[in-house]
């Protein structure tokens, strides 16, 4: 097996190591020679990067064949409805199409959320909450487009894990090498 390293990527960097529009980018933070992203994570969402210089690892994480679990914590503008969840849990029809099923739960704020920079937008007069999506296919803005597609749109995105790797342990910016 090649190199894995798993990173936790900031708010506002984006998934790639070179930026054609000034954005951070994954070279500010990752210095090893040949590794790739396997999947992306828009610049305005955080949390786990998997990179590899394992072109046949790589592709068991991103293809949809291969049906990886990745979990999302969004925290939503609004107080989810069952209604929502359940919408969630059969698939979302988007633009491109009719989502997977995904696992949807009301979630807790995690005990273990930094600070982001800059803060959400938060209206005094609508509440905010937090859900925990499970998918197995990974389309481009994906949760984001699922949660405004029910109705709540997602104000803060983190994915915690791709199959059993997690960001347990990972500041923000930081990264660790699994052997």
């Amino acid at each position: 097996m090649g190199r894995l390293i798993l990173f936790n990527k900031p708010y506002g960097v984006v998934s790639s190591f070179t930026s054609r529009d000034g954005h951070n980018a994954l070279k500010s933070y990752i210095d090893v020679p040949r590794v790739r992203a396997a999947g992306r994570l828009d610049k305005d969402s955080e949390g786990l990067l998997v990179l590899t210089d394992d072109g046949k690892l790589q592709n068991r994480i991103t293809s949809p064949k291969h049906k990886m679990t990745k979990i999302y914590l969004a925290q939503v503008e609004g107080l989810v409805t069952d209604e929502a969840l359940q919408q969630l849990r059969e698939g979302v029809e988007l633009k491109d199409g009719l989502t997977r099923p995904a696992k949807a739960r009301r979630a807790d704020e995690p005990e273990w959320l930094w600070p982001r920079d800059p803060p959400i937008r938060e209206r005094k007069s609508i509440p905010t909450c937090w859900i925990e999506l499970r998918l197995k296919e990974g389309r481009n803005r994906q949760v984001r487009r699922m949660t405004a597609a029910v109705g709540f749109p997602t104000l803060r995105l983190i994915r915690y894990s791709v199959g059993s790797w997690t960001i347990d342990g990972i500041s923000p910016g930081e990264s660790l090498e699994i052997r």
